[in-house]
Order: structure tokens, then C-alpha cells, then sequence
């Protein structure tokens, strides 16, 4: 067991605002899914789209989007993770849940809030790390313009595959697809990047470019990453860890921990 792990992306366009028609759209996107998999991955903000619209669009702790989300991972015996607006008392997060098989959950909030624009304003920093057990994987969730924060990623506890969530405009691609492969060369792990496409409410444009890259940054997943589409591709852990035992970039590591 853990040997493998089967990682679906879904990159996709999404209904502006509209938590009722995307969580019917993945419903559908999900039976799609031909191959089996053991972890699904949707983009930043899934029910909505990258909004700033919090007060309105905010749902609580355990509300109909984590209910939907424990409902299909416990149907489809799958994992399943997205961000969700969320109120807690008078604070909104831009909060990751990931849902294991069994319905069981854990949650991160988005540690570095994208000030360009304006989401300091709304939305409250998350202030701790996250590292997930899965099926004998040790996972990092992170969420967009985390990406930009090296330290903040920093393999520092010997995970093996970090994950970004996003809503990164096409005016930056640049940036992303730098990143993620950076992401991965840096730490020694699987990084991958979910993205997504088409046009929001506000008139910014998305081209996707979702991508998952191994442990010496090679970009495993497809090449023409642009518009809609849903790949499911094997993690290897044996091939991880030959990598490490080769060249071992992560014992030259420096020795520090993050205050948060």
C-alpha cells in the first residue's frame, strides 16, 4: 500500500458565483472519470470562481459545499479537495478541505492572501501548515499565491507531493509554469498545479495550464495543458524515493522552521 497514487485534475471553466450549477457541473465531470484514482483535485474557489464577494457567498463551517464534497468522496471511495469561501464568526477564509473515502476531513487556509488584488482586504491569512496522510503519502495542500513563497514550502518534513490549488490569470502564466516546476526541483517532490480556464465575472481571462511535475522536475502530466480536460496520472513512490537516494539535494538542506 502507497506505492502508487492515482491523481486526478479537472481543468475547467466555472459558472461566476454559482455554487448550485458547479457543484452539479463536477458531479457530472466526476462520472467522467474513466481510470481509477485515488485523489481528485479541483482549482481555487471551485463554487464560485475567484471572487471577492464573501459576504454574500460565504458558507460556514460544514456547509452544503463540505457536505457535498464528504457525499461524493464517500460515494466514489475517492479523496476529494477544492477551496471554499468560509465564515468563521466574523472572519472569512479561503479555506482547502481535503476529504478522504470515508468522510473524514482536513482543512487549510490560505496562508498568503493575493494583495494585488484586494484579497487582504476580505479574506483572513491562514497562520499553519498542513501536512496530510493518504493512503501512505505525506501531502502538502497550497493554495495560489502561495506559490510565489518558496519558504512557505519548504520540504522541511519529508513530504512527498505538494499541491496548488489556483485561479492564476493568463496574463501571468509565466510565473505559474515557473513555479510549479521550481516547486518540485526545489523540494524533491511531486508538485502539482490546478488551474483553471475561461473568463470570470470581473473579465479576467484563465488558460489553465495545469500541470504535475516529479521530484526532478520533469512535467509528467500532458503538454497542450490549455483549455478543458481531465488526466489522471500514477505517482510513484519507489521513483521518488530513487531519486532522493541518487542525489540527495534534501540532506543539504538548511536547518530551519517557520514561525507562524
Amino acid at each position: 500500500m502507497g506505492t502508487t497514487l492515482n491523481v486526478t485534475i479537472i481543468q475547467t471553466d466555472l459558472v461566476w458565483e454559482d455554487p448550485v450549477a458547479n457543484r452539479k457541473m463536477f458531479s457530472k465531470k466526476f462520472d467522467e472519470i474513466n481510470s481509477a484514482t485515488d485523489l481528485i483535485i479541483l482549482p481555487e474557489m471551485f463554487p464560485t470562481g475567484f471572487s471577492i464577494n464573501a459576504e454574500n457567498l460565504a458558507e460556514p463551517e460544514g456547509g452544503d459545499t463540505l457536505e457535498w464534497m464528504i457525499s461524493e468522496a464517500k460515494s466514489r471511495n475517492v479523496a476529494l479537495t477544492g477551496s471554499v469561501i468560509v465564515r468563521v464568526d466574523e472572519f472569512y477564509f479561503n479555506r482547502l478541505y481535503f476529504v478522504h473515502p470515508n468522510g473524514d476531513y482536513e482543512k487549510y487556509d490560505k496562508r498568503h492572501t493575493f494583495t494585488f488584488a484586494g484579497e487582504n482586504e476580505t479574506y483572513s491569512a491562514g497562520k499553519e501548515q498542513v501536512l496530510i496522510d493518504y493512503k501512505g503519502w505525506r501531502i502538502r495542500p497550497l493554495i495560489c499565491y502561495d506559490l510565489r513563497f518558496p519558504v512557505w514550502a519548504r520540504n522541511h518534513d519529508n513530504y512527498d507531493m505538494l499541491f496548488y490549488i489556483a485561479s492564476w490569470p493568463k496574463v501571468r502564466m509565466l510565473s505559474w509554469d515557473t513555479l510549479l516546476r521550481a516547486r518540485a526541483i526545489e523540494n524533491m517532490a511531486y508538485c502539482v498545479g490546478v488551474n483553471r480556464v475561461g473568463k470570470d465575472g470581473n473579465g479576467h481571462d484563465y488558460v489553465g495550464h495545469s500541470a504535475i511535475y516529479d521530484s526532478v522536475g520533469q512535467q509528467i502530466s500532458r503538454k497542450d495543458f490549455e483549455g478543458e480536460f481531465i488526466e489522471t496520472i500514477s505517482l510513484s513512490k519507489e521513483e521518488l524515493i530513487a531519486n532522493r537516494k541518487r542525489f540527495h539535494f534534501l540532506d543539504d538542506r538548511d536547518n530551519f522552521r517557520i514561525s507562524y
